[in-house]
């Protein structure tokens, strides 16, 4: 017969460990009123921010009985706006700048080694995206929801290099210098005066 260890006290009842697809961050927590005939009636505010560390990320806020009930709400809905972003080598492609309500955030590029220069609300933000080096700097409120709202904007502006306005290709720039010659020749056909025969000869 096969030996069967009993198990110990500590080992009934766990589960076996399970990596998290996600990482959950509670951004924050407050406590909101609402007043009523009979009074005021409490409740929370949960912000939650839910990334897969790999250029994915979504944000959401949601108020619940208790706190427990507040983040698992606020955790759902995230999870069902999730939005990509554009990375480069573990950093920005490019500067951005977004504002939303009171709060106005800039997000810059860093070289490898800088790690995230930023600070609260952001920080978590970017880490939960994948962004290993990035600096930051919040130029108007510091109010959390609005601060997590515009973070996400600004990177949901990100794109990638071939997608940037100032890029050209070899074929836009030949053809543009095509146009630009075939529009020059009329013009130095025109610009000379025509000379009118039928003027009077002085005698």
């Amino acid at each position: 017969m096969a030996d069967h260890k009993p198990q110990t006290r500590n080992q009934r009842g766990q589960m076996p460990f399970e990596e998290k697809q996600f990482d959950e961050r509670v951004l924050n927590i407050d406590r909101v009123a609402r007043v009523v005939k009979g009074g005021r009636r409490f409740r929370f505010r949960a912000l939650v921010a839910v990334g897969d560390r790999k250029g994915r990320i979504g944000v959401a806020t949601a108020k619940g009985a208790d706190v427990t009930a507040a983040v698992s709400k606020a955790t759902e809905t995230a999870k069902k706006h999730f939005i990509d972003v554009k990375l480069y080598n573990g950093t920005l492609p490019h500067e951005v700048q977004a504002k939303v309500s009171g709060a106005n955030i800039l997000l810059k590029p860093a070289s490898p080694g800088t790690g995230l220069i930023a600070g609260g609300v952001v920080r978590i933000l970017l880490e939960v995206g994948g962004v290993h080096n990035a600096l930051s700097k919040s130029l108007g409120s510091s109010n959390k929801v609005n601060l997590a709202y515009a973070t996400l904007e600004a990177l949901q502006k990100l794109k990638t290099a071939d997608k940037w306005v100032t890029r050209q290709t070899s074929s836009s720039v030949e053809s543009k210098k095509q146009k630009a010659a075939s529009e020059e020749v009329p013009k130095t056909k025109n610009d000379k005066p025509e000379t009118n025969p039928k003027k009077v000869v002085k005698k």
